[in-house]
């Protein structure tokens, strides 16, 4: 026992040194990723009830509907945050450092000019809209709900352009730091409001001002510390920005951004729906279940994150064989996950009394169909991955395009006909047309077999 204990460091070093240095890379990465990431999934859960209790039932519906539609702003990003990602991950492969200082450079300066248009866009339709309608909330809340509009616009339009750092961190295969960043930000909004729930009495303004601001404040000072330390030599300057560079960005962004766009309208428009059709209370049962598996989904994201740059960095040097490697890897880790999510769903009904206590009911049909779609994203996610990192993403363009058109009215007449278990098999059948199409590109590019749109 003596002689393991003592041992033990040393086997633990050379797990991390086995393989590859860019496999090290990863393991350390994921080990990262994986403490900080338990900890965001803690203060997540935590998160539900503390939030129910500081402000109503009702009022966390309506913030959490709102909060649906302000994601939606990302489509603004057009795909440069991605794009980013790919070409700074090509130019740090290719070891050209004033190439990757441009590309950070021209995307800060770019999303600036792009978020800045929209915030004044904004300030000038906010007094028309009518929130109480759009939200289906009470009538007499209308200039309350305005002001939490703006108040959080105003905090996503900061951190548009602010959470740049964690691309560039997860570009650099650190998403540990990414992680580490999101992290110390939700431990700092949950402490906040937590002392204000024994303090004060609790209203969505509150909620939206901590919720917001204090993601703002971490993101600033994570900033500053990296590119005035270890990033120092890829930090934005006025300097270094060209717009010819834009180009570059764009011709893998833009369709990047098409599949964003996708993405957000699967996951953003169902908490939209569901309040128009149902009520905002109606929101949050969904809500929980979504957050309960999404602990599987975010397990399996700390796993694959780091190989989309990874992928990137194999694939400019053509090491095919890492790669075939390391899908493989993922794909038994995926039957890892299915066991996971079987024992989430089995004790599903127990943890939510435990977890919530009375607060919210939550049927057992919207637990597993909830567990089903998560299987489903998880596999797809091993080859998104993959078929991300190496740029080859205009089959996924058009899958995207064709489930952008489908998802509102198929989420709608299953909602009507099977009400919330209905949004959630709407996900699940749009999610299952890409499970072949995804393996099978990913079979023929590494086989060399792919042509035309196979190949793009």
């Amino acid at each position: 026992m003596l002689s393991i204990v003592k041992n033990s460091p040393f086997k633990i070093k050379d797990f991390f040194r086995a393989g590859s240095e860019r496999s090290g890379n990863i393991k350390k990465n994921i080990v990262l990723s994986f403490a900080f990431k338990c900890g965001n999934i803690l203060i997540s859960l935590l998160f539900v009830p503390l939030t129910i209790d500081f402000v109503s039932p009702k009022q966390y519906g309506i913030w959490l509907t709102l909060s649906s539609l302000v994601a939606w702003l990302s489509f603004f990003d057009i795909g440069f945050g991605n794009g980013l990602r790919n070409k700074f991950a090509e130019a740090v492969a290719l070891n050209k450092v004033k190439l990757a200082r441009i590309y950070v450079s021209t995307t800060y300066a770019i999303l600036s000019v792009i978020i800045g248009l929209v915030l004044i866009l904004f300030l000038t339709i906010n007094p028309f809209l009518n929130w109480t309608v759009i939200l289906n909330a009470p009538g007499d809340s209308a200039s309350a709900l305005s002001r939490l509009a703006l108040l959080v616009f105003l905090f996503f339009c900061l951190q548009f352009v602010l959470q740049l750092i964690t691309t560039i961190a997860t570009a650099n295969q650190q998403p540990a730091k990414s992680s580490a960043i999101n992290f110390y930000g939700n431990l700092l909004s949950f402490v906040i409001i937590y002392i204000l729930t024994k303090t004060t009495q609790g209203n969505l303004m509150l909620l939206g001002l901590i919720s917001n601001g204090v993601t703002v404040i971490v993101l600033i000072v994570a900033s500053l510390i990296l590119f005035r330390g270890e990033y120092k030599k890829y930090a934005p300057s006025f300097n270094f920005i060209r717009l010819r560079y834009a180009r570059n960005l764009t011709s893998m962004g833009i369709k990047f951004f098409i599949v964003q766009i996708a993405a957000v309208i699967l996951f953003q428009c169902d908490n939209i729906i569901i309040a128009q059709l149902f009520g905002p209370e109606e929101v949050i049962p969904y809500n929980i279940v979504y957050r309960y598996f999404g602990v599987v989904t975010m397990v399996a994201s700390i796993i694959m994150t780091p190989f989309w740059s990874a992928f990137t960095d194999a694939w400019h040097k053509k090491d095919i064989a890492w790669i075939k490697t390391s899908i493989g890897k993922l794909q038994k880790l995926w039957l890892l996950s299915t066991v996971m999510t079987a024992v989430f769903l089995l004790i599903s009904q127990f943890a939510f009394r435990v977890w919530l206590g009375d607060r919210i009911q939550v049927s057992f049909a919207l637990s597993f169909f909830m567990a089903i779609n998560v299987l489903v994203i998880t596999w797809n996610m091993i080859f998104v991955q993959f078929l991300n990192g190496i740029g080859k993403i205009k089959l996924q363009l058009y899958s995207g395009i064709i489930g952008t058109l489908l998802t509102i009215p198929l989420t709608y007449i299953m909602a009507c006909r099977f009400q919330l278990v209905g949004v959630v098999i709407a996900s699940c059948a749009l999610g299952l047309t890409n499970t072949c199409w995804t393996y099978l590109q990913y079979k023929k590019i590494v086989e060399n077999k792919a042509t035309g749109i196979w190949n793009k």
